[in-house]
């Protein structure tokens, strides 16, 4: 039942009386340059955070074998993330309401140089509506705003009244393996909401994800006799064109998919690290090349991965060099499906009139190329994932950053959406 317009005033002013708090509570998550592999510290202030608050708490690490069985896991590498999740459990006094998983992640993308930020990128400064900082807009805002959007109901007395996880995962930004361990620990609800930067829109749709690497060995030589070498970083720049056909092929088959076919380049090849070569007077006898791609909803990972292998395979027979020393390819990162989240739920309903009592304008929707966690509830949990969340700029950018007032928007249609759809109690019975 939707909500009534005292009580929905109530909540949006619940939420502006604990907004500097919150500002300063995301300040102190982007203060911690939780890259991956360094988030340790940073889920435990949160696990401290939530368990502060009454919280029923779980911390607990990946599950590297059962990942491993799940078609939606994504191999291990040794630059995996070890840090534990955590997750916090609120459970009323009489559960008359929805379940809802509210999840966001703390790992953060490198920095790149520090000299080219306008302020250092772990120092969240604060400049008219804009805090700067990496990960301030993807997605400790909206970590903090998972907490706050519950503050704000208790601030007048009342909590959910259905459980809500609060879940902080790892390895967003590199397998998606953190929210997929929440799934195969068990945590299940009748709706997951993750506030990523998406502009003030739900994510309709987006894309699957694929990391790989393919490395060329070559023939090392004096520059003076460069003839008689092989040059492996000159080579991978050919199988670098082969993958760019590829690339254009994927996107020739946008051609009747939903969300998709009128974007003019919705599957994005990105070659994202090169390294190769000892010296710059020798001819390189090896380059190792890193890549993404994007693959749409419906088709597996495990089909592109084998489109991949090919394209590498017939490029190389049709070089005089490559044809007898072959790449190697290794699939490292994503293996991830993209989704759909079709209209019609009642989530959504309940979601678009939160939307609108906050932000006073009508829901949005769109589709987004990038990776999202709300794929495991998609895919794997079969419930309505939404994605959802404040403006941002320079996201995976220098100079990061996230709109303050946005973020209270958000807040607080994210406060109504709770109250909705997992109704409400008072804390004290």
């Amino acid at each position: 039942m939707p909500l009534d317009l005292a009580l929905r005033d109530k909540i949006l002013a619940a939420v502006e009386a604990g907004f500097d708090e919150q500002v300063a509570y995301t300040q102190e998550l982007v203060r911690f340059a939780s890259t991956r592999g360094q988030e340790h510290t940073v889920q435990d202030f949160i696990f401290r955070a939530m368990k502060q608050r009454g919280f029923t708490m779980d911390r607990f690490a990946m599950d590297k074998e059962a990942i491993a069985a799940h078609p939606g896991g994504a191999p291990f590498s040794d630059t995996h993330s070890e840090a534990p999740i955590v997750v916090g459990i609120h459970r009323p006094r009489e559960e008359k309401g929805r379940s809802l998983i509210l999840q966001a992640h703390v790992d953060v993308v490198p920095a790149g140089p520090a000299d080219q930020w306008k302020h250092p990128p772990f120092d969240p400064v604060i400049e008219g509506d804009w805090m700067y900082g990496r990960g301030s807009a993807d997605m400790k805002a909206g970590s903090a705003a998972n907490l706050f959007c519950l503050d704000a109901l208790r601030r007048i007395g009342m909590q959910p009244a259905a459980t809500v996880y609060v879940e902080s995962v790892v390895e967003e930004e590199s397998t998606g393996n953190g929210a997929l361990m929440t799934h195969l620990r068990g945590y299940r609800a009748e709706a997951a909401l993750i506030p990523e930067p998406e502009y003030e829109m739900l994510a309709r749709a987006n894309a699957g994800v694929l990391w790989f690497q393919f490395e060329v060995r070559g023939i090392p030589a004096h520059v003076r006799e460069m003839g008689t070498g092989a040059n492996a970083i000159d080579a991978a720049y050919r199988v670098v064109a082969a993958l760019r056909n590829l690339e254009e092929q994927f996107n020739l088959e946008k051609a009747g998919r939903e969300h998709f076919e009128d974007d003019p380049h919705p599957i994005n090849l990105n070659i994202g690290k090169i390294e190769g070569g000892d010296w710059a007077s020798s001819v390189p006898c090896w380059c190792r090349v890193d890549c993404r791609v994007g693959l749409y909803p419906g088709v597996t990972a495990k089909e592109t991965a084998q489109r991949i292998e090919d394209c590498i395979r017939e490029a190389a027979r049709g070089d005089s060099f490559l044809a007898n020393n072959p790449p190697k390819v290794t699939f490292n990162g994503f293996w991830a499906e993209g989704y759909v989240l079709e209209p019609g739920s009642e989530a959504e309903a309940v979601l678009a009139r939160a939307h609108e009592a906050a932000l006073g304008k009508p829901l949005k929707s769109f589709m987004t190329a990038a990776y999202l966690d709300t794929r495991v509830h998609a895919l794997y949990d079969k419930i309505p994932a939404l994605c959802y969340g404040p403006m941002g700029e320079n996201i995976h950018a220098f100079d990061e950053r996230v709109s303050l007032a946005s973020v209270k928007r958000i807040t607080g249609a994210m406060a109504l959406f709770v109250a909705e759809w997992c109704g409400l109690e008072s804390i004290e019975a």
